[in-house]
C-alpha cells in the first residue's frame, strides 16, 4: 500500500511472521482500489468459541473517500480459523470483495435495467422461424423463434402484444428476448 499501514495486534505479543503476511496481502489492494485513504488491521488472538474451540479474528477497516469497509467476521465458527492465516486469508477476501463492489459502483459499472422496449407482431415468417415486431414508432425489429421467452413460437399472431429487449445484430435492429404481454 501507497499509504501508511496500522497494524495492532491486541491481547497478544507481535508477531513478525504474521506481520509480514499482513503487509504483503494489504499491498495487494492498491491492485483494487487507488482510492484507499486508510487501512487498519487488527489482529485477536483465539477467543474460545463456545462449538469450535478457538478462533482467531482479524479486523479490517478500510476509509475511502465516500465511505469505508469495515470487516468484522469473515466467516464467524469457521473451525479452520484456529489457524491465523486461514483467519487472515478469508478476512482478505472479504475486505477485496467489498473493494471490488466500491469500485464497479465508483465506476458507475454497475449494470442498470432499463426498461423493455413496447410492440406488436407485424409479421411472422414460419419457414424461417421469425418475424418482426413494430414499434410504437414504426420501426421494424426481426426477432428469432428463439428469443420468445415464456411462449411459443407457434402460438403467435400478427398484432399480438410484446415487449422486448433490442440490440443491435448482423443486418440491423433485432430483439434479443420477447416477452408475450397477455
Amino acid at each position: 500500500m501507497k499509504l501508511p499501514l496500522q497494524i495492532t495486534f491486541r491481547h497478544m505479543d507481535p508477531s513478525p511472521a504474521l506481520e509480514a503476511r499482513i503487509r504483503e496481502l494489504a499491498s495487494r489492494f492498491d491492485r483494487f482500489s487507488a482510492h484507499i485513504m486508510r487501512c487498519h488491521i487488527v489482529v485477536e488472538p483465539p477467543a474460545h468459541h463456545k462449538q469450535k474451540g478457538f478462533l482467531y479474528d482479524f479486523r479490517i477497516d478500510i476509509t475511502l473517500p465516500d465511505g469505508e469497509i469495515a470487516i468484522r467476521h469473515a466467516h464467524p465458527a469457521n473451525h479452520a480459523h484456529e489457524d491465523p492465516y486461514v483467519a487472515l486469508r478469508d478476512a482478505f477476501r472479504a475486505a477485496r470483495r467489498q473493494l471490488e463492489d466500491y469500485e464497479r459502483k465508483h465506476r458507475h459499472d454497475v449494470k442498470t435495467h432499463t426498461e423493455s422496449a413496447h410492440g406488436w407482431i407485424h409479421e411472422l415468417d414460419a419457414e424461417h422461424d421469425s418475424g418482426r415486431i413494430q414499434t410504437d414508432d414504426g420501426r421494424l425489429i426481426y426477432f428469432h423463434r428463439n428469443s420468445i421467452l415464456g411462449g411459443r413460437f407457434q402460438d403467435l399472431t400478427t398484432g399480438t402484444e410484446v415487449r422486448f429487449a433490442e440490440e443491435a445484430g448482423d443486418l440491423g435492429p433485432q430483439a434479443s428476448t420477447v416477452h408475450v404481454i397477455t
